[in-house]
């Protein structure tokens, strides 16, 4: 019996394999269209996430490295710029030359860099509040434009020659002065763009002392390699070859063009990394620490709403409930990305002025750095009357400059360094303790830090004590006829004076933060321009005096307006050192007295 045929079976005994595929391919055979045909990885889910997830993580280290690269390239310009604007401290190189070239006075000589100080140091909280606003570009390209001007502007007025007022025929004095303006401004904007840079990039590290040491001591610098390249490179010749003093107009030129420069580059290259991590966390911890109370936006609420006279109490359940979600109302608008960097910085400098501590510390910081100024500002004068009249100084005001510089460079780097190492271990917040907060009430317990630790204030007093050895040195009259000592002197005043101006900012990061540090800063570091202003009116007084009187048993011109002996000084170095002292005092006050760091468990 024949089999029968395909099409009644089909129903009833299944399907047979030459029946799958009318062309007849092998069931197993796999089609050339199918998934299983396809590389794996392009259907492999798995594979698909683990690729985008290796890809993700090789793009956020790829763009850690970026900004850690930006990071330290806005660390060596920073470096770069401080190595730069200190120019201002090579002012004793000039300085006599305006008394012999120009005719000006003492009292000219000292207008001309109280005139720098003043606009050195009182707009510095402007341009920290630019820095931290607007970041640390905005004041180095304000710096270029004041460097520009202001040294362009003197080198013509030096080329004139004397002014009307000392009967020669070149520009006003006045002039001389306004270009110093812009010198001390640029010097400023300079300085403190460069300086918050690191505070803000480094500040909340380990490595807070040595990352503001460094720029610092690259500041003090400064001086001291302009100062060299003024006298080894930009001098005069003297009418039979030798070298003269420097040469004041080349000089100028020089500076006001590298300062140009300088400042232009900083403009982009000076950049703060994870500022907006900075702020969040900031804002975060004011919240927990109990600093950023909901009263404070409940209060605003009320006021919005005529309920401010009010008391809480003599508020209604529905009222009190409405502005209660007000308050959480604004307190989210506050966040605001747009709103929170300003309110944050705004708070932190309410907070800063109204810390007792501050003006302690600030008043201190005026009694020291006043007379550090005048005597770097008056070290040719100085020299001057060590010896008499009708005998050559061995000495020169470029050797001390530059040993005020190297002196001032080495306590910086040595006091940030061992801060570092040897202070107490600060946490990032501890400024913000507030009532409500846990660190608070930890504080009184011992702090998780070094066996050995040695207090930043400490290093603060002793390099101070150190500064007011040099001044006692001096007036006491040891140098008078051995010039060859005042480098001791030179050495004891570069060495303290350059460690308080390292230390003081290192101290502002470390109890209030770095989050408002160019502000911060700028409102401390204006009281070095009232007392230079003081110290150098009353050197120019005691100096005016002296050359009025005149040593006993010294011969001189009466028309003469320089100075010989121990009377042009002495007076005004005894009392430098007293104010020195009084300066230590209130740092102790500031640290150990009632409702100071030591008793609020602040780590300094």
């Amino acid at each position: 019996m024949s089999p029968p045929p395909r099409s009644k079976r089909d129903s009833s005994n299944g399907i047979d394999k030459l029946d799958y595929d009318a062309a007849r391919r092998p069931l197993l055979h796999p089609d050339a269209e199918s998934d299983s045909n396809r590389r794996s990885q392009d259907t492999s889910y798995a594979g698909s996430f683990f690729e985008q997830v290796a890809e993700g993580i090789m793009d956020r280290d790829r763009q850690r490295l970026q900004r850690e690269a930006v990071r330290w390239l806005s660390f060596v310009w920073a470096i770069i710029s401080c190595l730069c604007a200190g120019s201002i401290t090579a002012y004793s190189l000039y300085g006599h030359i305006f008394q012999s070239k120009l005719h000006y006075t003492q009292f000219q000589v000292n207008i001309v860099s109280i005139t720098a100080e003043l606009a050195m140091y009182l707009p510095v909280p402007a341009f920290g509040y630019l820095c931290d606003r607007l970041g640390p570009g905005a004041p180095s390209a304000l710096s270029a434009a004041f460097f520009g001007t202001g040294y362009l502007l003197a080198a013509f007025a030096y080329k004139s020659g004397p002014p009307p007022s000392a009967g020669g025929h070149g520009w006003p004095f006045g002039v001389m002065a306004l270009a110093f303006v812009g010198i001390g401004m640029g010097t400023s904007c300079m300085y403190l763009s460069a300086v918050t840079t690191c505070a803000k990039n480094f500040g909340r590290g380990n490595a807070k002392g040595i990352a503001l040491a460094v720029p610092i001591a690259a500041f003090g610098l400064s001086g001291m390699w302009q100062s060299q390249v003024g006298s080894r490179l930009l001098y005069v010749r003297n009418p039979d070859g030798s070298k003269g003093d420097v040469d004041v107009f080349r000089y100028f030129l020089f500076l006001g063009i590298l300062l140009l420069c300088v400042g232009l580059i900083g403009f982009f290259a000076l950049r703060i990394m994870d500022e907006e991590e900075m702020i969040d966390d900031a804002v975060d911890e004011l919240e927990r620490s109990g600093l950023l109370a909901q009263d404070e936006f409940f209060t605003q609420a009320a006021s919005d709403h005529g309920y401010g006279t009010m008391e809480t109490r003599d508020l209604s359940d529905s009222t009190f409930d409405f502005l209660q979600s007000e308050a959480e109302r604004l307190k989210a608008q506050a966040e605001e990305e747009a709103r929170k960097k300003t309110w944050l910085l705004n708070e932190e400098t309410r907070r800063y002025v109204s810390d007792p501590t501050m003006w302690w510390l600030a008043g201190g910081f005026f009694l020291v750095t006043g007379p550090g100024e005048a005597f770097i500002n008056n070290l040719g004068t100085i020299i001057g009357t060590l010896s008499p009249p009708d005998t050559a100084a061995t000495t020169s005001a470029a050797t001390h400059v530059s040993i005020v510089a190297i002196t001032s460079t080495v306590a910086r780097l040595v006091t940030g360094t061992l801060s570092d190492i040897l202070a107490p271990v600060a946490p990032i917040h501890q400024h913000r303790r507030g009532p409500d907060s846990v660190s608070n009430s930890l504080a009184s317990l011992p702090p998780a830090s070094r066996k050995f630790s040695v207090s930043r204030i400490t290093f603060l007093l002793t390099f101070a004590f150190i500064l007011s050895l040099g001044q006692l040195l001096l007036a006491s009259g040891w140098v008078q006829n051995h010039d060859s000592r005042f480098a001791v002197v030179s050495a004891l005043i570069g060495a303290g004076y350059g460690a308080v101006f390292s230390l003081t900012p290192i101290v502002v990061s470390v109890v209030w933060g770095v989050e408002n540090f160019g502000t911060n800063w700028g409102i401390l570091a204006t009281t070095p321009a009232v007392g230079a202003t003081l110290w150098g009116a009353i050197y120019a007084t005691v100096y005016q005096k002296g050359a009025a009187t005149g040593e006993p048993g010294i011969e001189r011109d009466p028309s003469d307006v320089l100075c010989y002996g121990k009377s042009c000084y002495a007076p005004t170095f005894w009392a430098m050192a007293v104010s020195v002292w009084l300066a230590m005092g209130l740092w102790l006050w500031a640290w150990r007295g009632p409702g100071g760091w030591k008793k609020r468990g602040i780590a300094v």
